[in-house]
């Protein structure tokens, strides 16, 4: 349409302009008061957004390849869920090590379990500890006996730690050779700095967040990933809309997302699309099913970023963002029907899915 037919779409203090240019549409977003011209990326993320989703819902009820998708880049590659706490590493999180049979457990030993399985992040490992040792809990805890069994497993070739995201040493701190000897050592920190009883006194994620960014060797990204895992858990109950960080690959997916970002933070943008994320699947037509009646929250906004950054690379190869990276390594391998997902009980969502998520 010519510039003058401009379609406008208001809501509150949104400003979303279309006009279509000779190829495809040139779309305006005022974002903290600025103007920021689209790429095609930006639509890109809210078809994403829908589309995994979709696979969600239908690996619930059971459906596996080839009747996932028909998304040639979904069916081939591994993305992430729309929500962070769908994927299996989360759920693993909530059901075997947060909720699974924590009663008469301490602050001390939801704090431990929720930060000893987030270091490794890996439900392999989890399960080889337990199993050697019994229930992991903070008055159980023997350095040696953990250390000893991550090196033997270490020797053996298995791999302790995910490649979901990459852990710093720790080693200028605490001073072991290995990573495990000192993350056991960082939580043993944490836990003499009375870090459980701290962060409930936390206002708010922000101050949550604050917190763990003060220990030794965390830095942004992972403080802002385990102050989301602990809110999990019984310790805080923060809204997931009071705060974010941009990781690495959400701040790839957002300059992709635009043509310049200059003057506007990641995490005012990560906001604004989680604030108006039912206008724009309104304006593309697109009928998201949130999760059962919760919409996008600003953790899940940052992660659709960061599977958005990798989603283009084969989508758009010829947008480039801020990491450079041209391909997808992990390939999708399906591995059948999904149990019924568990959320954390305030959320109020588990009496809503009922078996195998019949209602979507």
């Amino acid at each position: 349409m010519a510039h003058d037919q401009q379609e406008l779409f208001e809501h509150r203090s949104h400003r979303y302009i279309d006009c279509e240019t000779s190829s495809e549409a040139t779309r305006i977003v005022e974002i903290e008061g600025k103007s920021l011209t689209t790429t095609p990326v930006f639509e890109a993320y809210w078809r994403f957004a829908e589309k995994r989703q979709k696979i969600f819902f239908k690996r619930v009820k059971g459906a596996n390849d080839p009747d996932l998708t028909d998304d040639p880049i979904l069916s081939e590659y591994r993305f992430t869920n729309a929500y962070r706490a769908s994927d299996r590493v989360s759920q693993y999180l909530l059901r075997e090590v947060i909720w699974s049979s924590g009663q008469g457990w301490t602050d001390q030993d939801y704090f431990y379990r929720t930060l000893l399985f987030k270091l490794f992040n890996r439900p392999n490992t989890w399960e080889a500890l337990e199993k050697e040792l019994g229930t992991l809990s903070w008055s159980t805890y023997d350095f040696d006996a953990l250390d000893g069994l991550l090196n033997a497993r270490q020797a053996a070739g298995e791999r302790n730690y995910s490649a979901a995201y990459i852990m710093p040493s720790a080693g200028a701190v605490f001073g072991h050779k290995s990573k495990h000897a000192n993350h056991l050592r960082l939580l043993e920190w944490m836990i003499s700095e009375r870090y459980p009883q701290r962060l409930k006194t936390c206002r708010n994620m922000g101050e949550a967040f604050e917190l763990l960014l003060a220990a030794p060797s965390i830095g942004p990204f992972l403080a802002y990933q385990f102050a989301t895992d602990l809110n999990y858990g019984p310790l805080t109950s923060f809204s997931e809309m009071e705060f974010v960080k941009a990781g690495p690959g959400a701040l790839d997916g957002v300059s992709k997302c635009f043509v310049s970002t200059e003057g506007v933070s990641a995490e005012g943008i990560i906001k604004h699309f989680a604030d108006f994320q039912e206008d724009y699947f309104d304006a593309f037509e697109i009928d998201f099913s949130d999760l059962w009646g919760r919409p996008l929250q600003l953790i899940d906004c940052q992660n659709v970023f960061c599977e958005i950054s990798k989603y283009s690379r084969v989508a758009f190869p010829d947008i480039q963002g801020k990491s450079g990276r041209s391909r997808i390594k992990q390939k999708f391998a399906p591995a059948g029907r999904l149990p019924a997902p568990f959320y954390p009980p305030e959320w109020g969502l588990n009496d809503k899915i009922g078996d195998n998520a019949s209602a979507n």
